[in-house]
């Protein structure tokens, strides 16, 4: 009998190709778990980084398509949904029990036969791994929502893809971003936002990227084979906006009320006018 072939080397780099510090994630736990679902895939670690999605979809284009899980303790540039950035207390040094955000990113070869409500997939994985109390609010946001309040943000999902060389498939991205700490004040913030140590106090990131991996990439094969219909029902369980009159930053778009999403993804919106669909990438949908 021959022996099984080594795992793929995972790389642990700062952000100038230096020694890394000690290592402290489980990489090689979380590597054990997710490539059998994904076979060839790495699990892998920075210091710091401008953005995880940019290092991976950079890669991408150079011609590198390997499934990859990279996660940074440290992320200097994160994106946001249209352009936006990505804010959290990166500035402030890690505290006893580590960073104060989980960033990572998925990426790999993808091609799911519609790509409308990914987005949506990813955040119902995210949702049910995390807590009850945790929504989705459309398309992108994870909100934790209590009783009285309609919700403060806690997170967020961004998807991303580039053109493979030489490939039909493109390579995608999934990009996560979850407060631990409530970032403090800041003039790109317009939303009331929360920090997952509200639920737990002393929650570190290698122990919640640990909870999260699992389910996201189960989410993203499910998504590649069945599409949105797998996850509509389970998206219905955790609309944060359902029911709720909200309006949107498209003035051909009156305000009415949020009546779940379609088969697609697309928010349903009730009007004066009657039904309107509202597709991801177009508006910005807030509570009134």
């Amino acid at each position: 009998m021959s022996e099984s072939p080594p795992p793929p080397q995972r790389r642990s780099v700062d952000a100038q190709g230096g020694a890394a510090a000690p290592l402290r994630w489980p990489l090689e736990a979380l590597w054990a778990q997710l490539e059998p679902l994904r076979p060839g895939l790495t699990v892998e670690r920075l210091i710091e980084t401008d953005s995880t999605n940019t290092r991976l979809l950079e890669r991408a284009r150079s011609g590198d398509a390997t499934p990859c899980l990279l996660v940074a303790e440290r992320q200097t540039a994160g994106r946001g949904r249209l352009g936006r950035a990505w804010v959290s207390d990166t500035a402030v040094a890690p505290g006893p029990d580590g960073p104060a955000s989980l960033t990572f990113s998925l990426g790999m070869a993808y091609a799911p036969a519609d790509w409308s409500g990914l987005s949506l997939a990813v955040g119902v994985a995210l949702a049910e791994a995390l807590h009850a109390g945790v929504r989705l609010k459309w398309p992108n946001d994870l909100w934790l929502v209590e009783a009285g309040s309609p919700g403060r943000k806690l997170g967020g999902v961004l998807i991303e893809t580039v053109a493979l060389p030489d490939d039909e498939r493109r390579y995608m991205v999934a990009g996560v971003g979850i407060n631990l700490e409530a970032p403090a004040p800041h003039p790109d913030i317009g939303q009331p936002v929360a920090g997952w140590r509200e639920f737990e106090a002393h929650a570190r990131a290698p122990d919640l990227l640990a909870r999260l991996a699992g389910p996201l990439l189960q989410a993203v094969i499910a998504f590649e084979r069945q599409g949105f219909a797998a996850f509509t029902s389970r998206f219905a369980a955790r609309d944060a906006l359902a029911g709720q009159r909200v309006t949107t930053s498209q003035p051909d778009l009156p305000e009415g009320v949020a009546d779940g999403v379609d088969g697609q993804g697309a928010l349903r919106l009730l009007t004066s006018a009657g039904l309107r669909l509202v597709s991801s990438g177009e508006v910005s949908v807030r509570p009134c």
